[in-house]
C-alpha cells in the first residue's frame, strides 16, 4: 500500500493526534473519592427508597407506588433475592378496609424491640392519602406477623399530607412515641408525633420555617439545577417539606431537615411531646444547626454522632459530638443517597436510586439506569438505642 496521496497522510495524522488527545484525557486529574463502600444488593426492578436493618441483621426494603411496576411495596432480602414481607397479600390495598393492606410505603424501621414498622403513606403517585389508609403497621421478626396497627387521626392529616420518615423513642409513655415528618409537596411540612399506647397523635411546627422549603434553595445534582420539566417546556420548583429525622441517643433531641433545604433543625423532644406548649413557644426552641448539604435522610449512632446525605454532592457526611462534619463518602456512584440505616454489624447501609432521573424533573425521559443499589460502609458504629 502506497501512502502518498495528501488525504491518506492527513488522515492518518488526524487518527494520531486523535489517539494521543484521548490519552491525555484519560491520564487527567480527576475528582478523588472518599470512603470505601461496598455494594450489598442491585435492584433491577422497581425502584427503592428505604432500608433498615434489624438488630439481627434482617435487611428490609420499601419500593412506593410512584409509576413503576410494583408488585409489592415492601420486602426482605433472603438468599440473594427480595421477597414480600411479611406475604404477598399484605402489599396488596384493601378497598373494603384501606387500615389493612398496605397501599404505598414510603419507609421501614426496625425498632430494635423484635419489631419492623412500616410506614403506609396511603398516597400513591403522591396522591391525596386514601382515608383511613395512611397508617403505621408493627410486624414481628420472630413470627412475621403484625402486631399492631396504627392508623393516622384525621386531626394530623391534611389532603395534602404525606407521611415520610419516623424514629422511635420507648423510653417515654405507657408504650413509647414515634416521631413522623410530613414532607408534603404542596401543604405544609410538620413532625408528628404519635403515641403507641393509644393512637392519639399531634401535629407540631406545622408550616414552621424549619418543616418547610427553603424558597432560596436551588438544587444542581449531576451538574443541572434539578426542577419539575414538563413536556410542555414549562417548569416548577423541585420542592418537598420535612423529610429526614433523626433522634438522639438520650432521646432528648429530634433532628430533622426538608427535603428541599441544606439545614439542619433540632428540637427538645419534651416540647415538642407536650400538647400545653404552644406553637410560639415550641418554634421558639427550634435550633437552626447551619448547612449540612440537601439530605433525603438522616441517622444518628449511639456515640452521639449524626449521619446526613448530600445528594448534591453523591456524598454522605458525619456530623460529630461537637458539630463539625466530616465526609465519609464521596463516590460517582452515589446517585442520590436515599435513607441511612446503622446495623448491628457497624455499617452504615443507605439506598442510592438516582431519584433525580425520573421522568418528571426530565419532561417524562425516565434517565435512570438500572440496577439501583444498596450500599453500605464501615463507620464501626452502633445504631442509637431506642430504649
Amino acid at each position: 500500500m502506497h501512502l502518498k496521496h495528501p488525504f491518506i497522510w492527513s488522515a492518518l495524522a488526524l487518527t494520531i493526534a486523535l489517539d494521543s488527545h484521548a490519552a491525555q484525557r484519560s491520564s487527567l486529574p480527576s475528582e478523588q473519592t472518599v470512603g470505601v463502600i461496598e455494594q450489598v444488593f442491585a435492584f433491577h426492578d422497581a425502584m427503592p427508597t428505604g432500608v433498615s436493618v434489624a438488630e439481627n441483621g434482617r435487611i428490609f426494603v420499601n419500593f412506593p407506588r410512584w409509576g413503576d411496576a410494583v408488585p409489592f411495596t415492601v420486602g426482605e432480602l433472603r438468599n440473594g433475592e427480595v421477597v414480600p414481607y411479611p406475604d404477598l397479600a399484605m402489599n396488596q390495598a384493601n378497598p373494603n378496609d384501606p387500615a389493612k393492606g398496605f397501599i404505598s410505603v414510603q419507609s421501614v424501621v426496625a425498632d430494635g424491640r423484635g419489631r419492623i414498622w412500616i410506614l403506609d403513606t396511603a398516597a400513591p403517585g403522591f396522591a391525596s392519602p386514601t382515608p383511613g389508609g395512611a397508617k403505621l403497621v408493627a410486624v414481628d421478626l420472630a413470627s412475621n406477623k403484625v402486631v399492631k396497627t396504627l392508623v393516622f387521626p384525621k386531626n394530623v392529616m391534611l389532603p395534602s399530607t404525606y407521611v415520610n420518615d419516623m424514629r422511635f423513642d420507648f423510653r417515654v409513655g405507657d408504650e413509647g412515641v414515634i416521631y413522623i415528618t410530613d414532607s408534603s409537596l404542596s401543604g405544609p411540612g410538620a413532625i408528628i408525633v404519635m403515641d403507641i399506647a393509644s393512637g392519639t397523635a399531634i401535629r407540631r411546627l406545622s408550616g414552621a420555617t424549619s418543616t418547610s422549603v427553603d424558597p432560596t434553595f436551588v438544587p444542581k445534582v449531576e451538574g443541572q439545577v434539578l426542577q419539575v420539566r414538563n413536556a410542555d417546556g414549562s417548569t416548577r420548583p423541585f420542592a418537598v417539606a420535612s423529610d429526614g429525622i433523626a433522634l438522639s441517643a438520650d432521646g432528648q433531641t429530634l433532628y430533622f431537615c426538608p427535603l428541599s433545604s441544606r439545614h439542619l433543625y433540632s428540637v427538645p423532644t419534651a416540647l415538642l411531646r407536650d400538647p400545653s406548649v404552644s406553637e410560639t413557644r415550641l418554634d421558639m426552641a427550634v435550633q437552626d444547626l447551619g448547612e449540612k448539604g440537601a439530605s433525603d435522610g438522616l441517622e444518628a449512632d449511639a456515640s452521639g454522632a449524626l449521619y446526613a446525605g448530600d445528594y448534591e454532592h453523591n456524598s454522605v457526611r458525619k456530623r460529630l459530638a461537637n458539630g463539625q462534619w466530616q465526609t465519609i463518602v464521596h463516590d460517582p456512584r452515589v446517585l442520590w443517597p436515599d435513607t441511612l440505616s446503622i446495623g448491628p454489624d457497624g455499617y452504615l447501609y443507605f439506598m442510592a436510586n438516582q431519584l433525580h432521573r425520573q421522568g418528571i424533573f426530565h419532561a417524562g425521559k425516565d434517565l435512570r439506569q438500572k440496577p439501583y443499589s444498596l450500599l453500605r460502609v464501615k463507620i464501626d458504629a452502633a445504631p442509637a438505642p431506642t430504649r
